[in-house]
């Protein structure tokens, strides 16, 4: 029993893997118009199927929407009894539909055609009504379902959705959306700490340390004591960054000079410090520190004003690794 079981399993994930492979070679420029209605879009991307290719479309839909291209599931059922309010000349409507026959997705045809929205269809027929009522068809046929009755959309299902992620990256690359994008888009869990940004944990305002060039080191000492990151940045008369104080350097400097009350920031301070911009990913920040073994780097804009400062604690604390 067990030996049929596996049997069977490594048949349905051959079956629906050929359903993937087929698509590869019937791209055309269908697939690049499909992908030029698409990115051409001013309004939003209505993705629509009825059943198990409604589960699909939902699936397209969200991945459109989170790589930077608005786009909603709608209901056909739904768009025939009021929804299709929601459409507007400059969305684009997204069809999924194995038989290209499917009841109703095709009275939502005349209605869509009268509203002007373009229509991009997602079909395993490419005679169907569907595939011929279009602006542009995609062939997402395949031989057989991995369903042993061949009866539950199973290879069909999984062809479309990979078909639809095709178009969804193709529509990504046209539109230069780039790994910042998708971190503004993606603020939370895991993968919102992979791409949080320096300037989310960064110390601030208030709470970066910072001197003066002139600062005379009891208060040195007591901006980097009450700020507690081990080090202080050190600006000049224009503001902008001149240097960088840090523990390591105080125990190397009263190695040498036992007498450091009298001196100036600008005195012991090291310039030139690394720096980094504040939209660098966070996690780029650490690698960074991390190869150079340093526990702080100090944040400036364009014009070499600080910014901020982020320590290596914090970015550990927010479990980017």
């Amino acid at each position: 029993m067990s030996t049929a079981t596996l049997d069977l399993a490594r048949t349905v994930l051959r079956t629906e893997a050929s359903a993937i492979l087929s698509l590869v070679d019937r791209l055309d420029d269908d697939f690049v118009r499909a992908v030029d209605t698409l990115c051409g879009c001013r309004g939003r991307v209505a993705v629509t199927g009825m059943g198990k290719s409604g589960i699909i479309c939902r699936k397209i839909a969200a991945t459109l929407s989170s790589t930077g291209t608005a786009a909603f599931f709608l209901h056909p059922a739904e768009a025939i009894h009021g929804d299709l309010g929601t459409l507007r000349d400059d969305d684009v409507v997204v069809t999924v539909s194995r038989s290209g026959e499917t009841e109703e997705v095709i009275r939502l045809l005349e209605s869509i055609r009268r509203i002007g929205a373009p229509l991009v269809a997602i079909t395993g027929d490419p005679r169907s009504t569907l595939a011929r009522a279009a602006d542009v068809s995609l062939n997402c046929g395949i031989d057989g379902e991995a369903c042993p009755l061949n009866l539950a959309p199973t290879a069909s299902t999984t062809a479309a959705l990979a078909l639809g992620d095709a178009l969804a990256m193709a529509v990504l690359v046209r539109k230069g959306f780039r790994e910042e994008d998708f971190a503004a888009l993606h603020p939370g869990g895991p993968l919102g700490r992979r791409l949080m940004r320096v300037e989310q944990a960064m110390h601030a305002g208030a709470l970066a340390p910072i001197v003066s060039t002139s600062t005379r080191m009891p208060e040195v000492f007591h901006e980097m004591s009450s700020k507690r990151l081990g080090m202080t940045c050190v600006v000049g008369e224009d503001g902008k960054l001149a240097g960088v104080f840090t523990d390591g350097d105080l125990r190397r400097l009263m190695m040498r000079t036992p007498d450091v009350l009298g001196l100036t920031a600008e005195a012991v301070m090291t310039r030139q410090p690394i720096t980094i911009d504040r939209r660098l990913l966070a996690v780029e920040a650490l690698k960074m520190m991390e190869a150079r073994r340093i526990t702080s780097v100090v944040v400036v804009d364009a014009a070499g004003s600080v910014e901020g400062v982020v320590h290596l604690h914090d970015l550990w604390r927010t479990q980017l690794v």
